[in-house]
């Protein structure tokens, strides 16, 4: 199961060896300058958005890559056994969303929540 933690200047996704195989990548990093929301979907599959592109996935088992929406790319590392967590991200960043299993999500939620700026966002 994928770790989220805050490294830096850097939220950093840890994936499992076997999503790191899946996903063909170790980890992901964004700024923590680019986040824009976090919160935790009960409903792992309503946490995913757009189609598979590269990376892995079996239905009802896992999705574990990059899916595309019309002009943005999300991450997902996702397992259908528990609540996810959502890390909405700005327009600058690689990615338009992480979708995260993680052990806690709520824990992981209440470590973020701080990061997120108040006011306008992009």
């Amino acid at each position: 199961m994928a770790r989220v933690a805050v490294q830096g200047t850097d939220i950093v996704v840890r994936l499992s060896w076997w999503e790191m195989v899946a996903a063909r990548r170790r980890e992901v990093r964004v700024p923590v300058s680019a986040l824009r929301e976090v919160h935790v979907e009960p409903d792992w599959w309503r946490a995913l958005r757009g189609v598979c592109a590269k990376g892995a996935w079996i239905p009802a088992r896992f999705c574990v890559g990059t899916r595309h929406l019309r002009d943005r790319i999300d991450f997902a590392a996702v397992r259908p056994d528990g609540p996810v967590l959502c890390v909405d991200l700005r327009r600058s960043a690689p990615f338009s969303r992480l979708a995260v299993s993680v052990p806690d999500p709520q824990e992981a939620m209440r470590a973020l929540l701080p990061l997120v700026p108040r006011g306008r966002l992009d």
